[in-house]
């Protein structure tokens, strides 16, 4: 029998009642981890409800900035957050742990056995009451059935995947390197499948990083030497952005020699290349996907719960799950319509911010016992900004006062930093983010601009 944990497990125990009600978070990506800190600041302090955290992971980075992790500009390791340190700061409690399913009667979910590296369980399988319920777990790359992509393609859903493409890139520098004078062409050449956001932003990076290697001393390489593809199967790149954002990135990224194929869908991906429905081949030994998302495989039969065609959770308006109305899903997991438009929020990281902002107040609301209808999720759209590392940052910002305005440069940079920085203070408050910004910019200083190892 799966035991049922009710009673709380840290040194606090004596603190809460049994009748205080529950909240469980589950998946600490953005939207997860400013929700949970949130109630923990609302109702924790106050012990007017105990606000609990699961996630797979020990640690939290914000996933728009898994690119730069993979590229080696931004070290995961020195800019990580420790959630039981952001728990313990903000009166909420965080499990290490792996949610597989729910039992909607019991109102408990389950918990996979934590295992240490060497495959040892350290905490059994477990099922955790709860009195409310939030599914937070983001999204995973979405692969279309296409042959060979999980077999030879690497990802970047998470910070593991990112480390691993950094620590691929750094092998095979290092390899070329030591093999001066002999024929090592084309090992270094990268095709990335995928031309929204994350796929533009990487090829900028990995450019930029060409020529730092170089720079540092591993000169046998020239960054002319080594060829980038872009593989985008709409007839833009960015296909989610104004036409004139994507032609002013295109315009960008051909100046910086990155190859640009668009109109052209990936059939099948082998251990030399991908290959494409009109015939063409890109030979490249490193493959990246990042093309297209889905919900995460468990949240298909999650309590039978109505989930869309690529496993999202249905909600209402209120956030809430179509079938309990103590179950939410925030962020990309959740399928939520967008009145007034032809397709569902968007799976972007503005949505779960938004989204875990109605959810605090619907949850803040029911717990103190408060009548009146329960807050409802309206999307604002504030626009898309993308980095293209040192070189330039395009996109548009959207507002009623203005409408849309189309940024590039200096100011656009400023603009699409500020959303990390947003983050931090939903996170850390004011102060705590301008002492963390002086930090980064003195580190980056004395640090190199890449990661080397």
């Amino acid at each position: 029998m799966v035991p049922i944990f009710r009673v709380n497990w840290t040194l606090l125990e004596n603190e809460v009642t049994m009748d205080t009600p529950r909240i469980i978070v589950v998946g600490g990506g953005a939207g997860g981890l400013e929700l949970a800190t949130r109630l923990g600041k609302k109702l924790g302090k106050r012990k007017q409800a105990e606000v609990l955290l699961i996630d797979v992971k020990a640690t939290h980075i914000w996933k728009p900035l898994l690119h730069e992790v993979a590229a080696g500009t931004f070290d995961s390791h020195e800019n990580e957050i420790e959630y039981l340190a952001q728990a313990a700061h903000n009166h909420f409690r965080f499990r290490l742990g792996k949610v597989t399913g729910v039992d909607r009667g019991a109102k408990t979910v389950t918990v996979a056995p934590t295992l240490n590296d060497d495959g040892e369980e350290l905490i059994p399988e477990r099922a955790i009451a709860y009195d409310y319920l939030v599914m937070s777990v983001g999204s995973v790359s979405h692969d279309f059935g296409v042959e060979g992509v999980r077999d030879h393609c690497l990802f970047l859903d998470t910070t593991d995947q990112a480390e691993r493409f950094q620590r691929r890139l750094i092998e095979s520098y290092i390899r070329v390197q030591g093999h001066a004078g002999e024929d090592e062409s084309g090992q270094l050449d990268v095709a990335i499948v995928g031309a929204g956001a994350t796929g533009v932003e990487l090829a900028a990076q990995l450019h930029e990083v060409s020529h730092l290697m170089n720079a540092y001393g591993l000169d046998n390489v020239r960054p002319a030497d080594i060829r980038m593809t872009l593989i985008e199967a709409a007839d833009r790149i960015l296909p989610g952005v104004t036409p004139r954002v994507s032609a002013a990135t295109h315009k960008q990224l051909e100046k910086l020699g990155i190859n640009i194929l668009t109109a052209e869908t990936v059939t099948r991906v082998t251990e030399e290349g991908i290959e494409t429905k009109s015939g063409k081949f890109v030979r490249a030994p490193i493959r990246v996907w990042a093309a297209g998302v889905k919900a995460p495989p468990f949240l298909k039969d999650f309590g039978e719960l109505p989930a869309n065609r690529i496993g999202q959770l249905e909600v209402r308006q209120t956030l809430q799950t179509v079938d309990d109305d103590n179950i939410y899903a925030i962020g990309d997991c959740a399928s939520c319509p967008w009145p007034g438009h032809e397709r569902n929020v968007p799976p972007r990281a503005q949505s779960a911010h938004q989204m875990a902002s109605t959810a605090a107040k619907s949850i803040e609301q029911r717990v103190r016992g408060k009548s009146g209808d329960l807050p409802t999720f309206q999307y604002h759209d504030y626009g898309s900004l993308v980095s293209l590392g040192k070189y330039s940052t395009v996109g548009n910002l959207m507002g009623n006062l203005m409408g849309t305005v189309t940024l590039e440069g200096f100011i656009a940079r400023i603009v699409y930093l500020s959303l990390y920085k947003m983050h931090q203070v939903a996170l850390f408050g004011v102060a705590k983010t301008s002492l963390l910004t002086l930090s980064h910019f003195f580190r980056r200083s004395v640090h190199p601009k890449i990661k080397l190892h």
